[in-house]
């Protein structure tokens, strides 16, 4: 399972910030910098942010499939008794 600070849960979390300030800043900020686009700026986090939380989501399963492995098929065997009446 995760642990407080692991590198998965870090790169998604950090992702969501970006992801969340730079909608922010695209949206809701109507403010003026000179010679920067704050809109810009946001689109830029936004980008930046989706782009680490698919490559972290990536990893993450890339991970999990190592610890699980392949599936493997197994046979049970069911015995019941004969219904009697």
């Amino acid at each position: 399972m995760w642990k407080v600070g692991s590198p998965e849960r870090m790169g998604i979390g950090t992702s969501l910030f970006l992801i969340a300030l730079g909608a922010i800043l695209k949206f809701a900020v109507t403010a003026s910098v000179s010679g920067v686009s704050v809109a810009t700026v946001g689109v830029i986090l936004m980008v930046v942010g989706i782009l680490g939380l698919v490559i972290s989501l990536l990893f993450l399963l890339q991970r999990d499939r190592e610890v699980v492995g392949p599936p493997v098929a197994r046979e049970r065997v069911v015995e019941r008794r004969p219904d009697v009446y």
